[in-house]
């Protein structure tokens, strides 16, 4: 926390990452398929946690989903900045959205067997959700020892963003608000649509803007909140 002077609010500081894996290279859809980071993933941990010292962010706890790119990006990002000994949780509510059977498929060939106002509808729409994983599938996370002490009836096999949403949220509650209110800065490396749950909530934004919001990767976005977490600022960092 950082207050400038007596009489102003208390700032909260969130700096939040958005990581770039293999199958996202590729072109396929990645979701919960733990793929590790791309090279250019690894240069824009490294140039995120550059950002992160320029602008003095030295955040008090790091909070991650399981995924290895989002964790890998992480203990980058925190050997740069010199943070590696803060307290770190990786859970996997901050996964990426389950994208179902889809998962780990060719999005042009996708496009290609279902249509691609189809193939749209289920990338961009907010609550329809793509064919589901059959429960016997082997990519399916109750086959992940990762998982093993998460109750398989939560476990997705395929998710909408309000589906996503509706799974990220708990974590802000108990975990990343907690931390905010007790005046630590908190790093949050998680993906595209984990990262929207959250600004959907923090800016109150339309589920049908929320659709529309595009978060790049590898750049640090920094809200700072006041003393009931409402959003005063929110920017890239530069």
């Amino acid at each position: 926390a950082l207050p400038s002077s007596p009489t102003c609010r208390m700032r909260r500081r969130i700096p939040t990452i958005r990581r770039t894996g293999a199958c996202s290279v590729q072109n396929r859809f990645t979701g919960w398929t733990d793929v590790d980071l791309s090279e250019r993933g690894e240069e824009e941990a490294r140039r995120a946690g550059e950002l992160i010292k320029k602008h003095d962010l030295f955040f008090d706890v790091a909070y991650s989903s399981v995924l290895k790119r989002a964790i890998r990006t992480q203990h980058i990002l925190a050997e740069v900045v010199d943070r590696v000994w803060v307290p770190e949780v990786h859970h996997w509510r901050l996964n990426e959205r389950h994208y179902g059977a889809l998962q780990g498929l060719n999005k042009a060939d996708t496009a290609k067997k279902y249509g691609e106002e189809q193939v749209h509808i289920w990338r961009r729409s907010f609550d329809v959700t793509p064919p589901l994983l059959d429960p016997d599938d082997s990519r399916c996370a109750v086959f992940e020892d990762k998982y093993r002490d998460v109750d398989p009836a939560v476990l997705p096999l395929g998710e909408s963003l309000a589906l996503t949403i509706t799974r990220v949220l708990p974590f802000w509650q108990d975990y990343i608000a907690p931390s905010l209110l007790s005046g630590k800065t908190v790093l949050v490396t998680a993906h595209g649509n984990s990262l929207r749950a959250l600004i959907k909530y923090l800016d109150d934004i339309s589920d049908e803007e929320i659709v529309k919001l595009e978060i790049p990767t590898g750049i640090p976005q920094l809200y700072e909140l006041d003393g009931q977490l409402h959003p005063l600022s929110r920017k890239y960092l530069e």
